[in-house]
């Protein structure tokens, strides 16, 4: 009999450092799901809140490992990327580690002061403020460099945008440039519509910062969509990206900071297969051989890392409704849910996500489809990121089937319109957060209740 533990285990290396199973049930960094799904019900969001601080710590060892390794001068820097995930629960695990922040639009600024009131940052933590800015998210960075958050950094996106900052800031403060990086080759577009172009960044500093008694540029920023990943494409836009920071720095002394942005990859599959060690010793070692070259001091090394902070942290978990062979070969497992509404990526960008049973792992085992409650056809999950198929436990009457997608932390909250009005009329799901006390015991709590139709109804002007 081919049992669907057969199939996990022949097909990948199993169990993982996330995912174990025993007594046929599915463990997700040592939680009993089933027992998370038998107090709460499906479908559920989960987050895992001890995976945050975990991700943090291995980054930051792994670059502090490499600069040790590299006799390297500068020092490093973890910003978490509030854009990610905005929930007070995500961002106050995160700062536990002692980290910053980088922020990407107006009403994070209300976000960074609700933190400091809590006593969470300081007026020194780092706030590196990106983004195209209208009015009101400038004025708001001009408020906090103001009130003394001395570390706040606008990261100029446009020639135009510091003209603000020099008009309203009274104090001394620092800035700095994104650089406009090439887009990949298959991207829709060549250069990215964020950012300074190389041509005029020095210009932009000698017209503007250099002589200006109040300002200084503190940082040099970069940030490419596909992340920080090992290929020619990747090192190619990162030599020139440090060629122009040592191009800079000869004429602007108080320069000291590259921020290489974000885009450390997650697990999307049991397959994965990154090297976090060797990336950040790539970096270190080619900042490092081209400041030597051109006799340029070191500079510190800031991330923001969003996805990597909070993404292997969520999981969602959904009851299987029911099963529909709609034809001779295409079965159908419907969940009690959406994947355009609570997964959002997966059906706008068909990002694949870790999917395994929850129970039944001792039956035998078929190829479905997955599909979700809404109206739309394409409201269906049927492949896997290493396969063209999915394959979960034949339901068995009287024995109910749950499943999980995991790694789904980032982004999908806000993405779908958390509390607000989603396709259908489909209600957001509930949250559940998981920790661990001084013991080490797994303790639970619920976040938020599921959706209910009176706040939809308010919404809708009902």
């Amino acid at each position: 009999m081919n049992r669907y533990i057969d199939l996990i285990q022949q097909t990948f290396d199993f169990p993982t450092q996330e995912f174990s199973v025993d007594n046929n049930e599915l463990f997700f960094n040592g939680v009993n799901l089933m027992e998370i799904i038998e107090t709460y019900g499906t479908p559920l969001k989960l987050t895992y809140l001890p995976k945050i601080s975990q991700s943090i710590q291995n980054a930051k060892r792994y670059f502090n490992t490499a600069i040790a390794e590299h006799e390297y001068k500068g020092k490093y820097t973890y910003c978490y990327c509030t854009k990610s995930s905005h929930f007070n629960f995500v961002v106050e695990e995160a700062l536990k580690n002692d980290i910053h922040l980088e922020t990407s639009s107006t009403f994070d600024i209300p976000l960074v002061r609700k933190l400091y009131e809590k006593g969470k940052i300081r007026k020194d933590t780092f706030i590196i403020c990106n983004g195209y800015k209208r009015e009101l998210y400038k004025q708001y960075i001009s408020e906090l460099l103001n009130d003394g958050f001395v570390n706040c950094v606008p990261i100029l996106d446009n020639i135009e945008e510091i003209d603000y900052y020099l008009e309203h800031v009274k104090v001394p403060f620092q800035v700095g440039i994104r650089i406009a990086a090439d887009e990949e080759p298959k991207f829709g577009f060549y250069t990215s519509r964020l950012g300074v172009r190389y041509n005029d960044i020095i210009r932009l500093y000698e017209e503007k910062i250099k002589d200006h008694p109040l300002v200084s540029l503190k940082m040099l920023h970069f940030f490419i969509n596909s992340g920080i990943r090992d290929t020619a494409y990747y090192w190619s836009e990162l030599t020139r990206f440090i060629q122009k920071y040592v191009d800079l720095k000869k004429v602007a002394p108080t320069l000291d900071t590259m921020d290489i942005g974000g885009g450390w990859p997650i697990k999307t599959n049991v397959f994965f297969d990154y090297d976090y060690q060797y990336m950040a010793d790539q970096i270190v070692k080619n900042i490092k051989w081209m400041c030597a070259k051109n006799n340029t001091t070191e500079p510190n090394i800031f991330t923001e890392f969003g996805s990597y902070t909070v993404g292997e942290s969520g999981a969602v978990l959904y009851s299987i409704l029911d099963e529909k062979l709609q034809n001779d070969k295409e079965l159908w497992y419907m969940i009690d849910g959406s994947f355009i509404t609570q997964l959002p990526d997966s059906w706008g960008m068909n990002q694949k996500y870790i999917m395994l049973a929850v129970n039944n792992w001792d039956e035998t085992y078929h190829n479905i489809s997955l599909g979700g409650l809404t109206c739309d056809s394409m409201d269906y999950y049927n492949s896997e990121a290493h396969q063209f198929n999915i394959y979960l436990p034949k339901i068995t009457k009287g024995k109910p089937q749950y499943i999980g997608f995991f790694h789904t932390g980032a982004y999908q909250e806000s993405l779908g319109g958390y509390g607000g009005i989603q396709h259908c009329l489909i209600p957001a799901p509930k949250h559940v957060l998981i920790d661990r006390d001084e013991d080490g015991n797994v303790t639970h709590r619920l976040f938020a209740s599921d959706q209910t139709e009176e706040s939809m109804m308010k919404t809708l002007g009902y």
